[in-house]
């Protein structure tokens, strides 16, 4: 018995609208608010810009944790995100729930050497849900409310393309 063929799934990110689009096959079948870079776009490293490009999730984590799980260094650290913990910690990047990690596939542009997305921690992770989307305030991540980013995170698999352009 053969099964239809799933189409691959594809995600766009628009750094203009400060949106993401999920596709599958050529038909966008989500949409998300996300928060990019507070200091624009660009690949070099320590630039705390959201790198250009296409790219792919190279690694997923989080799978099953929490809501507000907090993670650093991609580690759950056992804590869960509230207003006493980040008045404990207000200038911490906070990385929630779960991450996609992104890895660049353009050598020289956001693959290897000093542009490398993947060296640079470049992820698609949840934000507390209070930060506003919509507007560009991340260290060169990709925000995503937490609700969206556990949908996104359990909708597609590892090596999903993302594209993200201006």
């Amino acid at each position: 018995m053969q099964y239809p063929q799933l189409a691959k799934f594809n995600i766009i990110v628009n750094i203009a609208t400060q949106q993401l689009v999920v596709l599958q096959g050529k038909i966008p079948t989500h949409k998300y608010h996300i928060s990019s870079a507070r200091l624009g776009t660009g690949n070099q490293q320590n630039s705390y810009k959201t790198p250009l490009g296409k790219h792919i999730i190279r690694a997923k984590i989080g799978a099953n944790c929490p809501v507000n799980s907090v993670f650093v260094a991609r580690r759950l650290t056992g804590e869960c995100f509230n207003e006493n913990l980040y008045q404990k910690y207000p200038n911490r990047d906070w990385i929630l729930t779960r991450i996609l990690w992104l890895s660049g596939t353009e050598v020289g542009y956001n693959r290897l050497g000093n542009v490398d997305s993947m060296r640079r921690y470049i992820y698609i992770h949840g934000t507390p849900d209070q930060y506003p989307l919509g507007i560009p305030q991340s260290q060169g991540c990709i925000r995503m409310h937490n609700k969206d980013i556990v949908e996104l995170f359990n909708l597609v698999p590892i090596n999903t393309k993302v594209e993200i352009f201006k």
